[in-house]
């Protein structure tokens, strides 16, 4: 029975020794990945009180005052989580003791010195403590609470474990430290590469972009802008990841008021989702861009003119602070997160090296853009190559070409001609008027049709003229009975008294007087109903376009043209519209050369030949045309070849462009004549 005894104890004891084997190497495993503190030290803990059967543990990490801070705790009493307590006290006082012996120790339960400032063990349990050392330097401490009737070598071995698993995560540690100083490597290689970029180009817009693009990638967030404040406004300059921006769209309008209101404030604004205690303007704006760009996080930091490089000496917050914001703001630099959310620890160092960096690029940028005529500089400046030996001769080879050409534009005279855009129409022409309101009935010609001075055109009905006459015809008719009725008593009635016979004399007359109105009225409603049939009036042909589409079963009013009869075999002329600002010129001109002034134009039709006239009349005053703006009537005639050999008939309504010789002049003032007139009204005036 002592045998099988035995051998169950054998089989416990290596099954213990499996178990324990299995967690040393899950925290060797542990140690050599890469997790953060917040997953390493429970996972770790948990394994090194499960491999000691231990009642609990906790991971004391150093601060920066290099006293211990609990970081993770298993089934530690409340006594010692409470900071006040007496008992907590002594156990801190322990901890301390160890950092500065940086000894592993086994402190047994109830222990202590018996100075009130010494520290010792308050618990029940003993203490298994071991520090965590990174290159011989205290990173914090492991405690095991575990229980305290075991064996001294086995307190010993339990002490021995917890150094090993401590080697075991100083690798870990070396590890993060290592990771650390790769993290901050490559911070610093992208703040180097930032402040290079950034101040590598003068140009105002070059460099705002390339604040937005490199600084988005050197925060990491979704968005970044700049806005240049001009006046008391600001405007958004550049966004990252657009080449251009649409100054129209609701969402750069949201952001040039946001980034106006905040640079208006003076401080910066950061915006985490809560709006508490924002001046109104500066929430109201917020509110209208969030709603705009779905932005979970925006900061918003005026961009000031920095100062004089740091000689050295030192000031205090508060008055670095005030002589900062004594700086003129010259713009502001926005950071989104859309769909990131990194904490504000971690963006707000990136943030401040990325506000430094563009602060000073935008300033030195604005500054330079500001010189008095920069463009002016810079253009000579690229233009120096050309005064080099080697270009020297051809650069004053073509100084003196283009001295040369100057010279030639005042010099040289040349034709003077004022151009105008026009139509080709005959001189005989009639348009065909309604004298009478009324509704088109029939339409008697086409376009094309030839007809004759007094040929009917259009018949029209008007319905109150046929009434108006029906009831002037019954009018008349009653009348003219009650006359004769009148007559016949005054002749038959031969024994009326003298009243009587007066009394029918005077309804006689009355009723002739009546009479001749009706007839008068009647000859008048004759003659309208006369003019709803339209005639020609002269011999011709119709030329206005489908004219019974245009015209059949719709109302007409008196005064409005139906068509347009022409005569196309007489003579023709040239009706231009010429621009009422090249008026003048044409005035003089007719003043000082004469008044039928030649005229040069080519048909729409016929563009490759060139025909003349003369100018016959000028209208008086100017006209507002829909297509030419303010023009002046211009006719011309006596026109030449419109019916030579090989050519089709003009048609009238042919467009025409013509120039209209005005003189001689020196060939500059012809050609840059209406830009020298528009300097003199829009900028000299």
């Amino acid at each position: 029975m002592s045998s099988e005894q035995s051998s169950v104890n054998s089989e416990t004891i290596e099954q213990t020794k499996q178990q324990i084997r299995g967690l040393v190497g899950e925290i060797a495993q542990l140690s050599k990945s890469g997790m953060s503190a917040e997953e390493y030290y429970p996972a770790f803990l948990q394994r090194i009180v499960s491999a000691l059967a231990a009642v609990g543990g906790a991971v004391w990490l150093l601060g920066d005052n290099q006293r211990p801070r609990l970081s993770y705790q298993i089934n530690i009493s409340d006594t010692l989580l409470d900071p006040e307590s007496e008992e907590a006290i002594r156990h801190v006082r322990l901890m301390n003791q160890l950092v500065r012996g940086g000894e592993p120790q086994l402190v047994p339960p109830l222990s202590g010195a018996a100075d009130e400032e010494a520290g010792g063990n308050p618990t029940r349990y003993l203490l298994v403590l071991a520090p965590l050392l990174n290159e011989g330097r205290i990173e914090g401490l492991i405690e095991i609470f575990q229980r305290p009737d075991s064996q001294p070598a086995t307190q010993r071995g339990y002490l021995r474990f917890l150094v090993q698993m401590c080697e075991l995560a100083a690798e870990w540690l070396k590890g993060q430290q290592l990771k650390v100083y790769s993290d901050r490597h490559s911070l610093w290689a992208q703040a180097d590469h930032f402040s290079r970029m950034v101040h590598e180009s003068l140009d105002l817009r070059e460099t705002a972009y390339t604040i937005v693009n490199e600084g988005r990638r050197m925060i990491g967030c979704d968005r970044v802008a700049v806005a240049i404040k001009t006046g008391r406004k600001c405007k958004v300059e550049a966004i990252s990841g657009q080449d251009t921006i649409e100054n129209r769209s609701n969402i750069i309008n949201a952001l040039n008021q946001l980034s106006t209101r905040v640079v208006a404030m003076g401080e910066p604004l950061w915006y985490d989702g809560l709006a508490e205690d924002l001046p109104p303007q500066v929430e109201e704006a917020l509110d209208h861009y969030v709603d705009e760009s779905y932005a979970k996080s925006v900061v918003i930091l005026p961009l000031r003119k920095p100062g004089p490089v740091d000689d050295g000496s030192r000031q205090t917050p508060a008055l670095e602070e005030e002589e900062n914001l004594r700086r003129e703001t010259i713009g502001a630099l926005i950071i989104e997160q859309i769909e990131t959310d990194l904490p504000r620890a971690l963006l707000e160092p990136r943030v401040d090296l990325v506000y430094e960096h563009s602060a000073r690029a935008i300033s030195n940028s604005k500054d330079h853009t500001n010189l008095f005529l920069m463009p002016v500089w810079k253009t000579l400046g690229k233009a120096a190559w050309l005064v080099k030996a080697r270009t020297l001769p051809k650069t004053l080879f073509v100084a003196a070409a283009i001295l040369i050409a100057l010279i030639a534009l005042f010099v040289v005279p040349k034709d003077f001609e004022l151009e105008a855009n026009g139509k080709l129409l005959p001189v005989e022409r009639r348009e065909v008027f309604v004298d009478v309101d009324g509704d088109v009935m029939d339409v008697l010609v086409e376009h094309g049709a030839k007809v004759t001075k007094g040929q009917p055109l259009v018949k029209l009905r008007n319905t109150d003229l046929t009434i108006q006459m029906a009831d002037l015809l019954g009018q008349l008719q009653s009348t003219r009975e009650r006359l004769r009725a009148v007559d016949r008593r005054l002749i038959e009635d031969r024994g009326l008294r003298s009243e009587e016979r007066n009394q029918y004399s005077l309804e006689q007359a009355e009723y002739r007087e009546r009479l001749q109105s009706l007839e008068r009225q009647l000859e008048l409603l004759a003659q309208k109903q006369d003019q709803l049939t339209i005639t020609s009036p002269i011999d011709g042909e119709v030329i206005t376009w489908d004219v019974d589409t245009l015209l059949k079963h719709r109302p007409v009013v008196r005064g409005q043209v139906l068509m347009t009869v022409a005569n196309p075999d007489g003579d023709w002329e040239l009706e231009l519209l010429m621009p009422d600002k090249r008026s003048r010129h044409l005035d003089d001109a007719r003043k000082t050369l004469e008044p039928n002034l030649p005229v040069k134009f080519i048909l729409g039709s016929d563009p490759d030949n060139y025909r003349h006239g003369k100018i016959h009349s000028v209208q008086d005053k100017a006209e507002l045309d829909e297509e030419d703006g303010l023009v002046v009537k211009v006719k011309v005639r006596e026109l030449s070849d419109l019916r030579g050999e090989g050519l089709a008939d003009p048609r009238p309504g042919t467009k025409v462009i013509a120039d209209v010789y005005a003189g001689r002049a020196p060939i500059g003032y012809v050609w840059f004549h209406e830009a020298i007139e528009w300097v003199k009204v829009n900028v000299l005036f």
